[in-house]
């Protein structure tokens, strides 16, 4: 017998701890315009916020939030991202972002809605998942 591991339940599901750590680490630059990058895996939701030349000024994911297992992979947990970036984006004095979104996990839109919940407008959302146009040559058929 090994020691019992004692789970901790949390209403909110975010670990109040790494949220405060996320939004302390906040750019000391002044952008009114920028890009947002959301990728939706089937594992995790990564959040990046980049100004118009590409450079990265913050990012966020469901796992540096503290969300470990199947619950990195929830819409949920991409809300959690979603409103952290956009808290950390309105402190920096964005207004105008344009999204580019890729990947096929749940958390596509509730990333996006949560951030534009925070009052930043939305120009355009570019969908840049990459699609296969025919793929890799099949394997052989199996000889049994």
């Amino acid at each position: 017998m090994g020691k019992r591991r004692v789970l901790r339940k949390q209403g909110s599901g975010v670990d109040s701890g790494k949220r405060d750590r996320a939004l302390s680490k906040i750019s000391k630059r002044h952008i009114e315009k920028a890009i947002l990058f959301i990728e939706s895996t089937f594992n995790n939701t990564r959040v990046s916020l980049a100004d118009t030349t590409g450079g990265t000024l913050m990012w966020s994911s469901s796992g540096s939030l503290g969300f470990t297992g199947n619950r990195k992979s929830t819409p949920f947990a991409a809300a959690k991202v979603g409103e952290v970036i956009g808290e950390k984006a309105s402190t920096i004095g964005v207004k105008e972002v344009e999204v580019f979104i890729k990947g096929v996990g749940s958390g596509r839109e509730s990333a996006l809605r949560a951030f534009a919940g925070k009052g930043i407008h939305v120009m355009a959302i570019h969908d840049v998942t990459p699609v296969p146009h025919n793929g890799p040559r099949p394997c052989k058929p199996r000889r049994v």
